[in-house]
């Protein structure tokens, strides 16, 4: 069983929790500080891609997905 967990904020981020690797289009390692939880931007507004910054409580991203 994977340690990594994947979770759908509301109306926000995909939090990533657990040992992980980030690689860009290229193929090359993101730089994660050692961190044990990244959040990765939804909504498209960040400034600093692929990571959330923020910017969906200011520009109206709404998202409530469920398993149904």
């Amino acid at each position: 069983m994977s340690d990594v967990k994947v979770n759908l904020r509301p109306n926000g981020p995909i939090l990533i929790s657990g040992p992980i690797t980030l690689n860009d289009t290229q193929g090359n390692a993101y730089d994660l500080g050692g961190k044990e939880t990244i959040a990765l931007c939804r909504c498209g507004e960040t400034k600093n891609k692929p990571f959330c910054d923020g910017s969906h409580n200011g520009c109206g991203f709404e998202s409530q997905e469920v398993v149904e």
